[in-house]
Parts: structure tokens; sequence; C-alpha cells
């Protein structure tokens, strides 16, 4: 998602063709028509919220509420906060049209097709059903166009005033980097020299000189396994003087400062002297933890956006018969996918690619994360709409450093959007002219 979700990819998505509206199954939206004794309760620059779009959107927020087992605000807060809601709309809207964006007429056509086939019709038919509705057909248009264009807007201004540094990325870089040897495994071979409890220096001295001597023989090319097993004077001289694979939090500071440089392979340039004696360190193998070795998952979705005509419990009671159709092998998920979806990835089934932390929104990516491999969520809601996802496959890579610093910055641009976008919706408010009228008397 992605960017549906915040990766770099499907930001890209989101900028492109996005079907913002989609229409409910029809039957179940309330008429447009004009309402007898409306009047206009605010102005917004040049456009007008109505008393009956304030009434149908209290009672979207009314059924939400309850569908969600939250605690109903009292009238009059529930009142302001709805009335608010569809200022702030406004306000984007015209800003959207006064800023030069454009949908063309192929967008929106494709937009309209996707309601269409969400809606298990054909477009004239879909024409047919707003007619019967008491939707006027242009002015459905119209409003459709409007949503593309916010959305469009949207990710554009947010995301251009989102800056991340690269002293932030170096520094959540090094963070990673710091976990990543804190949770990192070692597999380690020795050969010990040991020096007896109360050695004089002549002894300590003699002893050292056969250390230095074993270096000098593995390090020119002798077998490490077979030197150990000859000369090691430890308990694991048999294994070829292998330890065995450990957490750094298991290992001494002398050996994990002596192998942490090294490369698999190679033999430590220097003897390691402690109480016991004198070490000849052998890196066999590295793990590195979980911050720079990262599970990867390759998914796929199906996106519905949400908008006034179209709520999240309706695109969600959508999705799941989708699912079923799915799972009951009457549909494949991606030919789904490329019938309905609103997301840029529809075109390929979905498909969304490989993925790694931190990429997606928090609650499309958690619901991702508990899914078996082949497994299809629930219904997700998330601020881009309502997903159905499934897991394709997963692996686990280890990350180089160009790797790690886009995740960082993908990760670090995710923690600013919101508080990005509310002051740029501050910013348009405090510009924009509106005003608000009291109901006729």
């Amino acid at each position: 998602m992605t960017d549906l979700l915040p990766s770099r990819r499907l930001r890209a998505a989101a900028a492109c063709l996005l079907a913002a509206t989609l229409c409910a199954p029809l039957a179940a939206q309330p008429r447009q028509a004009a309402r007898s004794g409306d009047y206009i309760v605010a102005v917004v620059n040049q456009e007008l919220v109505t008393a009956g779009e304030l009434e149908r959107r209290e009672e979207q927020v009314r059924e939400e509420s309850r569908r969600l087992g939250l605690a109903m605000p009292s009238a009059q807060e529930l009142r302001e906060q709805a009335l608010d809601a569809l200022v702030q709309e406004r306000v984007i809207v015209t800003y959207a049209r006064e800023s030069g964006a454009r949908v063309d007429e192929p967008d929106l056509d494709r937009a309209i097709q996707s309601i269409a086939q969400q809606n298990r019709l054909g477009v004239e038919q879909l024409r047919q059903r707003l007619q019967q509705e008491g939707i006027d057909y242009a002015r459905f248009r119209a409003d459709l166009r409007d949503q593309m264009m916010v959305e469009r807007v949207r990710e554009r201004e947010v995301y251009r005033r989102i800056e991340v540094t690269d002293l932030e990325i170096d520094r959540l870089v090094e963070e990673q980097r710091a976990a990543a040897q804190a949770d990192a495994e070692f597999d380690i071979a020795q050969i010990l020299i040991g020096v007896p409890d109360g050695a004089g220096d002549a002894v300590r001295e003699q002893r050292r000189a056969r250390a230095e001597q074993v270096l000098a023989r593995v390090r020119g090319g002798e077998d490490f396994a077979a030197v150990a097993r000859e000369l090691s004077e430890d308990a694991n001289r048999e294994q070829g003087g292998r330890i065995g694979l450990r957490p750094a939090s298991r290992l001494p500071d002398l050996f994990l400062d002596a192998v942490r440089p090294l490369a698999a392979g190679e033999i430590a340039p220097a003897l390691v002297s402690s109480g016991a004696g004198y070490h000849v360190l052998k890196l066999l193998d590295r793990r590195e933890g979980g911050a720079l070795r990262v599970a990867q998952t390759h998914a796929r979705h199906i996106l519905l956006r949400t908008s006034p005509q179209f709520s999240a419990e309706a695109a969600a009671q959508r999705l799941e018969e989708v699912r079923g159709e799915i799972e009951q092998g009457r549909r494949s998920f991606d030919e789904a996918a490329r019938q309905i979806s609103d997301d840029g990835s529809a075109a390929a089934g979905g498909d969304l690619g490989w993925a790694g932390p931190g990429q997606f929104v928090p609650e499309f990516e958690e619901a991702m994360n508990h899914l078996a491999v082949g497994g299809i969520s629930p219904p997700v809601v998330s601020r881009f709409g309502v997903h159905l996802i499934q897991v394709i496959e997963r692996r686990d890579v280890t990350l180089e450093t160009r790797q790690l610093r886009e995740q960082a910055r993908a990760q670090l641009r995710e923690r600013k959007f919101a508080e990005a976008y509310a002051e740029w919706a501050r910013e348009l408010r405090a510009r924009a002219y509106v005003e608000m009228r009291e109901p006729p008397l």
C-alpha cells in the first residue's frame, strides 16, 4: 500500500489513476434530489454546504459509531463535527481546482467504468440506476472528478512538504545497525593456548610465543580445524575448535571486538588475551540481527476507495462478497483486482511486489503480517479506503546499505505524513473564505 501505502513504488501508484469516488450498491444510496425546505448552512469560497448534506453526514457518523460501538457525541457536537468536516472538504476541493489539477476525460471514464464493475453493472446500466435514484449523471461525474483531483493534489502537496534529511536517515540507520549488532549471532572457532593460574612472566611469555606460532600457521594457510585438533587446549578441540553459533549477548566482549570486523572465513589478525590464556579466533559465519536482516512480504490487494456516497461499511460488505467468491473458487484474486480495484496496481492483478517493514501504512501492514502464505484478509480499513489483502510469499533478506537508507527514508516519511497533512489542511482553511449561515426563520 501502499501509497495506498507508503512505499515509493506505491506512492507513485497513488498519484496515478485513482477511482477515488466509489458508488455504493446504488439502491442503498440516499437520493440527491433537492429536498423540500433545504437551505444553505455555509459558504466555502464559491462552494455551498446545504442543510440536507449536513443531515446526511450526521446520519453517516451515527451509523458508523453504532457499527463500531463508539460513544455517541451530543447532538450539538455531532452537528459541529459534521459541518467542520464538510467545510474542510470544500476547502480542499476549491484549492484543487484553483491549483490547476486536471482529470482527463479518459481517466474519468475509466473511473466510472470501475464503479460500474463494482456494482456488477455496465456503464449504461449505471446511468439508468443513477437516474432511478434521482442522481444527476452530470453532477455525479463532476463530483467524481473533484474527488480524483483532491486525491492527486493531496498526495502531491503533502509529500512535497515532508523533508527527510540525510542526517535523520543516518541516525535511524545507525540505530538499526546498533540493534542488529546487539541481536547478531556469530559462529566462532578457537585455538586456545592456556596459561596456568599463578604462572610467572617467563611461563606466560613462553605460552604467548607458542600461540603466535599457531596464529602464523593458520594464517599461512594450514587448516584451522586440523591445527585446533592438534594443539588447542579447550573442550572444543575435537570439533575443530568450533564454539558454535551464539548471540552476541552470550559471547565475551574480547571475542566480539576481535570478530566483528571479520568476514565469514577470516582469522583474527592478532591474538586475544584473556584470563584463560591466548586465543586464536576464526569467524566461521555471521547472522545479522533483525534490523539488518528483514522479513519481506510479497502481497497483492484490492482497494475500494470510500466517499460520502460509498461508506467504509459498504466497501467492506462488497469486499466480503468478493472474498467469498475467491475462496469458493468462482473468481481469482488477480481477476477481481483487475476488475474492481481502485489502486494503480489493478492492472497487475493488485500485485504490490516485495515490501519490507514500514513500507505500508500500519493498519495494512499489521493485517498483512497476520496472514499465512496464500491467506486472504477480512476487509481492512486504512486512510486510502478498504483493502482485501492476500500474501503470495515471504522471504528473509539481508539489506545492503542502500536498501537500509531507502527503508529508513520511507519510515521517516510515513512518520511525518499525518502531521504534514494536518498542517497543510489548517493552512488551506485559514486562507479560505468561510461564511456560516443561520437557518431561515
